[in-house]
Protein backbone atom coordinates (compact mmCIF):
# COMPACT_ATOMS: atom_id res chain seq x y z
CA UNK A 1 0.00 0.00 0.00
CA UNK A 2 1.64 3.03 -0.84
CA UNK A 3 2.25 5.34 1.75
CA UNK A 4 1.46 9.41 2.22
CA UNK A 5 4.04 11.90 2.43
CA UNK A 6 4.19 12.58 5.61
CA UNK A 7 3.91 8.34 6.95
CA UNK A 8 7.10 7.71 3.87
CA UNK A 9 9.40 10.25 5.93
CA UNK A 10 8.59 8.65 9.42
CA UNK A 11 9.10 5.44 8.42
CA UNK A 12 12.13 6.02 6.17
CA UNK A 13 13.48 8.28 9.14
CA UNK A 14 13.40 5.63 11.46
CA UNK A 15 14.91 3.11 8.82
CA UNK A 16 17.91 5.53 8.94
CA UNK A 17 18.43 6.09 12.22
CA UNK A 18 19.23 2.35 12.92
CA UNK A 19 22.50 2.52 10.95
CA UNK A 20 22.92 6.27 11.93
CA UNK A 21 23.18 7.31 15.56
CA UNK A 22 23.85 10.52 14.94
CA UNK A 23 19.74 11.50 13.78
CA UNK A 24 17.19 12.68 16.12
CA UNK A 25 13.22 13.37 15.68
CA UNK A 26 11.76 16.36 16.93
CA UNK A 27 7.95 16.38 17.00
CA UNK A 28 5.94 19.36 17.54
CA UNK A 29 3.02 17.59 18.99
CA UNK A 30 1.36 15.97 15.75
CA UNK A 31 3.49 12.53 15.72
CA UNK A 32 1.01 10.30 16.81
CA UNK A 33 1.35 8.05 19.61
CA UNK A 34 2.43 4.90 17.25
CA UNK A 35 5.29 7.19 15.64
CA UNK A 36 7.63 4.54 14.11
CA UNK A 37 10.49 7.00 15.10
CA UNK A 38 9.49 6.90 19.00
CA UNK A 39 8.69 3.40 18.92
CA UNK A 40 12.29 2.18 17.53
CA UNK A 41 14.51 4.84 19.04
CA UNK A 42 12.79 6.46 21.76
CA UNK A 43 16.46 7.93 23.37
CA UNK A 44 16.26 10.06 20.46
CA UNK A 45 12.70 10.92 20.06
CA UNK A 46 11.49 13.99 21.48
CA UNK A 47 7.65 15.79 21.18
CA UNK A 48 8.50 18.87 22.19
CA UNK A 49 4.50 19.94 22.02
CA UNK A 50 3.73 23.47 20.31
CA UNK A 51 6.59 25.05 20.89
CA UNK A 52 8.26 25.63 17.29
CA UNK A 53 10.72 28.32 17.84
CA UNK A 54 12.27 26.20 21.01
CA UNK A 55 11.95 23.58 18.40
CA UNK A 56 14.23 25.18 16.09
CA UNK A 57 16.64 26.39 18.72
CA UNK A 58 17.07 23.35 20.23
CA UNK A 59 17.93 21.36 16.96
CA UNK A 60 20.66 24.07 16.10
CA UNK A 61 22.08 23.32 19.68
CA UNK A 62 21.83 19.40 18.47
CA UNK A 63 23.31 20.13 14.89
CA UNK A 64 26.17 22.03 16.49
CA UNK A 65 26.97 18.91 19.01
CA UNK A 66 27.09 16.84 16.01
CA UNK A 67 23.64 15.34 15.54
CA UNK A 68 21.68 15.18 12.48
CA UNK A 69 17.99 16.89 13.48
CA UNK A 70 15.31 16.57 11.83
CA UNK A 71 12.24 18.70 13.18
CA UNK A 72 8.46 18.32 12.12
CA UNK A 73 5.64 20.46 12.09
CA UNK A 74 3.07 22.84 10.74
CA UNK A 75 4.54 24.02 7.32
CA UNK A 76 2.35 27.29 8.22
CA UNK A 77 4.07 26.75 12.13
CA UNK A 78 7.79 26.22 10.88
CA UNK A 79 8.00 29.15 7.88
CA UNK A 80 6.01 31.62 9.97
CA UNK A 81 5.75 30.96 13.48
CA UNK A 82 9.27 29.81 13.80
CA UNK A 83 10.77 31.67 11.27
CA UNK A 84 13.24 34.19 12.75
CA UNK A 85 14.82 31.01 14.28
CA UNK A 86 14.59 29.16 10.90
CA UNK A 87 16.25 32.94 9.25
CA UNK A 88 18.84 33.02 12.16
CA UNK A 89 19.83 29.32 12.81
CA UNK A 90 19.71 27.63 9.47
CA UNK A 91 19.77 30.62 7.19
CA UNK A 92 22.40 32.47 8.45
CA UNK A 93 24.08 30.50 10.49
CA UNK A 94 23.85 27.26 8.15
CA UNK A 95 22.88 24.80 11.09
CA UNK A 96 22.73 21.18 9.92
CA UNK A 97 18.84 21.25 10.41
CA UNK A 98 16.02 19.46 8.59
CA UNK A 99 12.63 20.98 8.83
CA UNK A 100 10.26 18.79 7.92
CA UNK A 101 6.94 20.59 6.93
CA UNK A 102 3.63 18.99 6.41
CA UNK A 103 0.47 19.98 5.81
CA UNK A 104 2.25 22.25 3.00
CA UNK A 105 -0.60 24.02 1.04
CA UNK A 106 -4.14 23.87 1.81
CA UNK A 107 -3.43 20.20 2.86
CA UNK A 108 -4.97 20.70 5.77
CA UNK A 109 -8.43 20.51 4.89
CA UNK A 110 -10.63 21.46 7.65
CA UNK A 111 -7.63 22.58 10.07
CA UNK A 112 -8.63 26.05 8.18
CA UNK A 113 -6.83 29.66 7.42
CA UNK A 114 -4.57 29.36 10.49
CA UNK A 115 -3.14 26.15 9.14
CA UNK A 116 -2.65 26.34 5.65
CA UNK A 117 0.54 28.03 4.45
CA UNK A 118 0.38 29.21 0.65
CA UNK A 119 3.06 31.88 1.65
CA UNK A 120 5.72 29.39 3.11
CA UNK A 121 8.22 28.87 0.10
CA UNK A 122 8.75 32.80 -0.34
CA UNK A 123 9.43 32.81 3.32
CA UNK A 124 12.00 30.41 3.03
CA UNK A 125 13.75 31.17 -0.36
CA UNK A 126 14.15 34.90 1.40
CA UNK A 127 16.36 33.62 3.93
CA UNK A 128 18.93 31.71 1.59
CA UNK A 129 20.94 28.68 1.85
CA UNK A 130 18.32 26.65 2.72
CA UNK A 131 17.28 23.77 0.36
CA UNK A 132 13.41 23.35 0.00
CA UNK A 133 12.24 20.32 -1.34
CA UNK A 134 8.84 19.17 -2.53
CA UNK A 135 8.66 15.91 -3.63
CA UNK A 136 6.16 14.10 -5.13
CA UNK A 137 4.93 10.77 -3.71
CA UNK A 138 5.90 8.17 -1.58
CA UNK A 139 9.20 7.05 -2.93
CA UNK A 140 10.29 10.84 -3.87
CA UNK A 141 9.80 11.45 -0.17
CA UNK A 142 12.21 9.05 0.83
CA UNK A 143 14.79 9.66 -1.28
CA UNK A 144 15.05 13.72 -0.27
CA UNK A 145 14.96 12.17 3.14
CA UNK A 146 17.98 9.82 2.61
CA UNK A 147 19.69 13.00 0.65
CA UNK A 148 18.92 15.24 3.05
CA UNK A 149 20.25 12.88 5.99
CA UNK A 150 23.83 12.54 4.63
CA UNK A 151 23.69 16.16 3.91
CA UNK A 152 25.11 18.88 5.72
CA UNK A 153 22.59 21.70 4.53
CA UNK A 154 19.87 22.78 6.10
CA UNK A 155 16.94 21.54 4.62
CA UNK A 156 13.04 22.70 4.15
CA UNK A 157 11.12 19.62 3.36
CA UNK A 158 7.61 20.68 2.37
CA UNK A 159 4.95 17.50 2.49
CA UNK A 160 1.30 17.60 2.07
CA UNK A 161 -1.22 15.92 5.10
CA UNK A 162 -2.43 12.69 4.06
CA UNK A 163 -1.78 12.34 -0.09
CA UNK A 164 -0.49 9.03 -1.09
CA UNK A 165 0.74 9.23 -4.81
CA UNK A 166 3.19 6.74 -6.77
CA UNK A 167 6.56 9.18 -7.70
CA UNK A 168 7.19 9.40 -11.18
CA UNK A 169 10.10 7.34 -12.25
CA UNK A 170 13.73 7.93 -11.08
CA UNK A 171 16.79 5.87 -11.73
CA UNK A 172 17.73 4.45 -8.55
CA UNK A 173 21.05 6.36 -8.27
CA UNK A 174 19.66 9.76 -9.49
CA UNK A 175 19.99 12.59 -7.08
CA UNK A 176 16.00 14.20 -6.36
CA UNK A 177 18.13 17.51 -7.35
CA UNK A 178 17.90 16.51 -11.15
CA UNK A 179 15.18 18.18 -13.21
CA UNK A 180 12.51 14.99 -14.51
CA UNK A 181 11.72 15.25 -17.77
CA UNK A 182 8.19 14.05 -19.56
CA UNK A 183 7.74 14.21 -22.91
CA UNK A 184 9.81 14.68 -26.10
CA UNK A 185 10.34 18.36 -27.42
CA UNK A 186 8.81 18.33 -31.31
CA UNK A 187 11.04 19.32 -33.69
CA UNK A 188 9.42 22.95 -34.06
CA UNK A 189 9.78 23.50 -30.19
CA UNK A 190 7.01 22.46 -27.75
CA UNK A 191 4.42 24.97 -27.70
CA UNK A 192 4.23 25.00 -23.98
CA UNK A 193 6.27 23.44 -21.00
CA UNK A 194 4.43 23.13 -17.85
CA UNK A 195 7.04 22.88 -15.00
CA UNK A 196 4.95 20.63 -11.76
CA UNK A 197 6.21 21.63 -7.88
CA UNK A 198 4.43 19.29 -4.99
CA UNK A 199 2.51 16.60 -5.19
CA UNK A 200 -1.08 17.76 -6.11
CA UNK A 201 0.74 19.95 -9.18
CA UNK A 202 2.42 16.72 -10.28
CA UNK A 203 -0.82 15.05 -10.75
CA UNK A 204 -2.76 18.08 -12.61
CA UNK A 205 0.74 17.89 -15.02
CA UNK A 206 0.43 14.14 -15.17
CA UNK A 207 -2.88 14.14 -16.48
CA UNK A 208 -2.36 17.05 -18.69
CA UNK A 209 0.27 15.73 -20.88
CA UNK A 210 -1.43 12.12 -21.30
CA UNK A 211 -4.30 14.29 -22.84
CA UNK A 212 -1.64 16.26 -24.87
CA UNK A 213 1.74 15.28 -25.99
CA UNK A 214 3.02 18.08 -27.58
CA UNK A 215 3.23 19.41 -24.21
CA UNK A 216 6.31 18.97 -22.15
CA UNK A 217 6.54 18.30 -18.58
CA UNK A 218 9.46 19.47 -15.95
CA UNK A 219 8.91 17.99 -13.02
CA UNK A 220 11.07 19.70 -9.90
CA UNK A 221 11.48 18.23 -6.75
CA UNK A 222 13.77 21.29 -5.14
CA UNK A 223 13.12 24.47 -5.74
CA UNK A 224 15.86 26.98 -3.75
CA UNK A 225 17.23 29.47 -5.03
CA UNK A 226 20.60 27.68 -6.22
CA UNK A 227 18.88 24.74 -7.33
CA UNK A 228 16.70 26.66 -9.74
CA UNK A 229 19.25 28.88 -11.35
CA UNK A 230 20.69 25.19 -12.01
CA UNK A 231 17.74 24.12 -13.57
CA UNK A 232 17.60 27.20 -15.93
CA UNK A 233 19.38 26.19 -18.59
CA UNK A 234 17.24 22.97 -19.12
CA UNK A 235 14.72 25.25 -18.73
CA UNK A 236 15.44 27.65 -21.29
CA UNK A 237 15.65 24.97 -24.61
CA UNK A 238 12.59 23.25 -23.59
CA UNK A 239 10.25 26.27 -24.73
CA UNK A 240 10.01 29.86 -24.81
CA UNK A 241 6.54 29.61 -23.14
CA UNK A 242 6.94 28.38 -19.01
CA UNK A 243 3.88 27.30 -17.34
CA UNK A 244 4.56 26.65 -13.40
CA UNK A 245 1.89 24.68 -11.35
CA UNK A 246 2.29 24.99 -7.73
CA UNK A 247 0.15 24.81 -4.91
CA UNK A 248 1.13 28.32 -3.56
CA UNK A 249 0.33 31.97 -3.76
CA UNK A 250 2.00 33.91 -6.86
CA UNK A 251 4.00 36.47 -4.55
CA UNK A 252 7.18 34.63 -3.78
CA UNK A 253 6.67 31.16 -6.07
CA UNK A 254 8.99 29.53 -7.93
CA UNK A 255 7.13 31.26 -11.14
CA UNK A 256 8.38 34.08 -10.16
CA UNK A 257 12.05 33.60 -9.57
CA UNK A 258 12.40 31.21 -12.68
CA UNK A 259 10.77 35.18 -14.64
CA UNK A 260 14.04 36.63 -12.91
CA UNK A 261 16.54 33.64 -14.20
CA UNK A 262 14.68 33.66 -17.50
CA UNK A 263 14.22 37.39 -18.87
CA UNK A 264 13.49 36.73 -22.13
CA UNK A 265 10.90 33.88 -22.25
CA UNK A 266 7.60 33.87 -21.10
CA UNK A 267 6.56 32.57 -17.58
CA UNK A 268 3.24 32.17 -16.27
CA UNK A 269 1.98 30.37 -12.87
CA UNK A 270 -0.87 28.07 -12.15
CA UNK A 271 -1.18 29.20 -8.51
CA UNK A 272 -3.67 29.66 -5.75
CA UNK A 273 -4.17 32.94 -5.95
CA UNK A 274 -3.97 35.52 -3.40
CA UNK A 275 -7.96 35.22 -1.54
CA UNK A 276 -7.81 34.03 1.82
CA UNK A 277 -9.05 30.31 2.26
CA UNK A 278 -11.45 31.05 4.56
CA UNK A 279 -14.08 28.52 4.21
CA UNK A 280 -13.23 25.10 5.84
CA UNK A 281 -13.24 21.65 3.63
CA UNK A 282 -11.75 18.57 2.63
CA UNK A 283 -8.33 19.12 0.14
CA UNK A 284 -9.90 19.04 -2.56
CA UNK A 285 -12.76 21.51 -2.22
CA UNK A 286 -10.47 24.25 -0.86
CA UNK A 287 -8.32 23.73 -3.38
CA UNK A 288 -11.33 24.33 -6.09
CA UNK A 289 -12.69 27.60 -4.11
CA UNK A 290 -9.04 28.98 -4.55
CA UNK A 291 -9.26 27.84 -8.50
CA UNK A 292 -6.42 25.74 -8.13
CA UNK A 293 -7.04 22.34 -10.56
CA UNK A 294 -7.82 20.57 -13.58
CA UNK A 295 -10.36 22.80 -15.47
CA UNK A 296 -9.22 25.92 -14.18
CA UNK A 297 -5.51 24.64 -15.42
CA UNK A 298 -6.76 23.57 -19.03
CA UNK A 299 -8.38 26.69 -19.55
CA UNK A 300 -5.34 28.64 -18.62
CA UNK A 301 -3.30 26.41 -21.43
CA UNK A 302 -5.81 27.08 -24.07
CA UNK A 303 -5.39 30.87 -23.64
CA UNK A 304 -1.54 30.40 -22.84
CA UNK A 305 -0.61 27.98 -26.17
CA UNK A 306 -3.66 29.42 -28.13
CA UNK A 307 -5.40 27.29 -31.20
CA UNK A 308 -8.01 24.72 -30.84
CA UNK A 309 -5.22 22.11 -31.29
CA UNK A 310 -4.57 22.18 -27.92
CA UNK A 311 -5.50 18.80 -26.09
CA UNK A 312 -6.14 17.34 -29.68
CA UNK A 313 -3.72 14.25 -29.43
CA UNK A 314 -5.16 12.96 -26.65
CA UNK A 315 -3.76 9.58 -25.88
CA UNK A 316 -6.27 6.83 -26.38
Amino acid sequence: MTKSGRDAYKDELAKLAASNSQIVCIEADLGGKNHPFGQQHPDRFFNLGIAELAGIDMAAGLAEAGYVPFFSTFAAFAALRASESVKLTMGYMGKNVKVVAAYGGVSGGWFGTTHHALEDIAVIQSFQNIRIACPHGEQETRKVIQEAAVSEEPYYIRLSRNDAFESLYRDEDASCRDMLVHGTKPAGGSKLCIISVGEQATELCKQIIQEDDSIVHAHLCYVDIQSLQSYAEQLRVLSDRLLVVEEHRATGSTASYLALLLPTHQVYAHHCGEEWPIYGGTHAEVLDYLGFGIEPLKQQILTIAGGSDVFSSSKT
